[in-house]
């Protein structure tokens, strides 16, 4: 379910990146992630958007099924833009200094039916990085 939902982002050409325990390059981090993860790598999904922190805001109002909140680990799936929300106090370069970038969304995956989770996914996607007047 976790990887379908990860794969999505992955393929997207409006990601960037895909943050996720599984996908590190450097392999002490993928040592760590196996050795210290060993009952699943979780449902926390990160990604990057190309088009920066307006598209992470339309991503967010484009959700249908994720719900937009803070907390993670819930059943139900759980979305957030950082840069809007919990980070929004923050200036651009201590937001950047936390890892937070204008993109950066954070999914935490829950147990709807995959085939729903995609589709809401890809909506999002599109509805976030369609060009502004069609957005709006």
């Amino acid at each position: 379910m976790r990887r379908r939902s990860r794969s999505i982002c992955q393929r997207h050409r409006h990601v960037a990146r895909v943050i996720y325990p599984g996908l590190h390059d450097d392999a002490e981090q993928t040592r760590r992630a196996t050795t210290y993860l060993q009952g699943g790598l979780g449902g926390l999904v990160g990604f990057e958007l190309r088009q920066g922190r307006e598209a992470g805001a339309r991503f967010i109002d484009a959700l249908k099924l994720f719900y937009h909140v803070a907390n993670i680990g819930d059943a139900r799936s759980l979305a957030i833009h950082p840069a809007s929300t919990t980070h929004s106090q923050l200036s651009a370069a201590d937001q950047l200094a936390s890892g937070v970038t204008p993109g950066y969304v954070r999914l935490s995956v829950g147990i709807e039916h995959i085939d729903d989770i995609i589709a809401d996914l890809d909506q999002a996607l599109a509805a976030a990085t369609a060009p502004m007047a069609e957005a709006a």
